[in-house]
């Protein structure tokens, strides 16, 4: 019985955690400690720009994502350009464990008509089956302009950012 009760709690909690992260983070606002973009204005043309993504988004989504936000907050505040004064991505690597529960069961054997069946406890260990989770979250100081965006490869035409990387971004659905 206590068997059953074990297995349906690690069912009931891997498709709670399956339930919460089924897919990569779509392009959205963050809110608080939640996953998508975030910014903050540090001067009227300059802004700190950020996304952050759950275990299911890779590096260069992030990072595309990271560079859509700027364009299309670029286009938002009435600029042509944007150049990328620094930038950085971090991962947060993590180990996951599931399962691992060592106990015992009272098990019964039959060993002949004279002695008939016996109980004894049998220990058991249900092995543990482990995860290497993988996070990434992007930022970037960025610098609006007008006009051409010059000769510095560190500059981007935010409407040829946003027209090349629109296809590539994954809205939430609604």
């Amino acid at each position: 019985m206590l068997r059953k009760l074990l297995a349906a709690a690690a069912i009931t909690t891997a498709l709670g955690l399956a339930a919460c992260q089924n897919g990569p983070t779509p392009y959205q606002p963050g809110a608080g400690n939640d996953r998508g973009y975030a910014e903050s204005k540090i001067e009227n043309d300059r802004y700190r720009v950020s996304f952050k993504g759950n275990a299911r988004t890779g590096r260069e989504t992030v990072e595309n994502y990271l560079l859509f936000r700027a364009a299309e907050l670029t286009l938002q505040n009435g600029y042509d350009t944007f150049t990328i004064v620094s930038r950085d991505t971090d991962k947060d690597r993590d180990v996951r464990q599931y399962g691992g529960y060592m106990g015992s069961r009272l098990s019964y054997t039959y060993f002949s008509p004279r002695y008939g069946w016996i109980g004894a406890w049998d220990p058991f260990w249900t092995p543990a089956t482990y995860e290497e989770v993988t996070r990434y979250e992007a930022f970037a100081e960025v610098v609006m302009g007008r006009g051409a965006k010059g000769s510095d490869p560190n500059a981007f035409d935010a409407r040829q950012v946003s027209q090349n990387l629109a296809s590539q971004i994954q809205r939430p659905a609604s």
